[in-house]
């Protein structure tokens, strides 16, 4: 059995490039059915089992974008629930390894250097990923307060600034460098794109699920 141009169409337009195509206009493949039928040769009309595939096909597809939608709204309503508890954060401390927005007080830091490390360096970069201070710290699990001092030991400008660690044997370092955790306070709970996003305090954004600690402010 031959299959018809509107089965054709049909498949064609479930792939992914064309899913917005087909949910803005159902009537489309209506259309294309009356045209076929009102066209086609008296002689040689379209096949029974071809005609209900067609339908099958067209409610198979109309189904799975009702779906959709109906996963989307769902998804909506899960990313705002997820935002009303996340409300309660707001005004903690949130730990994470997203940067560091410096202005001129100390800022309290944890890392995990290698463990064969006898030597640790915090490597701070500024906005356009320039390194502008490298900082022996001690080797160690604990807390550590970052002054935000340059490589001369002058304040850094306000601003935002990426911290991670080298760890070193030696003069060989051990692996790359690995992420260093911060406290910053949370300021708004936003919905993003790939779920809920919080802002810390100086503008800085990270997502919910990075969040590694909370203490209060």
């Amino acid at each position: 059995m031959e299959t018809s141009a509107i089965t054709t169409a049909v498949n064609a337009s479930t792939g992914p490039q064309n899913k917005a195509a087909i949910s803005s206009d159902f009537d489309t493949f209506l259309k294309m059915m009356t045209v076929q039928l009102k066209n086609q040769d008296p002689l040689n009309p379209v096949d029974s089992a071809d005609y209900a595939m067609q339908l099958a096909t067209y409610s198979g597809v109309e189904q799975q974008i009702r779906t959709n939608s109906l996963l989307e709204g769902l998804t909506s309503q899960f990313d705002v629930l997820g935002m009303a508890q996340l409300a309660g954060w707001v005004g903690q401390e949130a730990r994470s390894a997203a940067p560091v927005a410096f202005d001129g007080g100390s800022v309290a830091i944890s890392y995990a250097a290698n463990g064969q490390a006898d030597r640790a360096v915090l490597v701070v970069r500024n906005a356009d990923g320039a390194v502008v201070a490298r900082e022996d710290v001690p080797v160690s699990d604990t807390d550590y307060i970052w002054l935000g001092g340059n490589a001369v030991g002058d304040p850094l400008p306000d601003g935002v600034y990426a911290l991670t660690l080298e760890s070193y044997r030696g003069d060989q370092q051990l692996g790359d460098a690995t992420a260093v955790n911060s406290y910053a306070r949370i300021t708004e709970a936003r919905s993003g794109t790939d779920g809920p996003v919080l802002v810390l305090a100086g503008g800085v954004s990270v997502a919910a699920n990075q969040i590694t600690g909370l203490r209060a402010s």
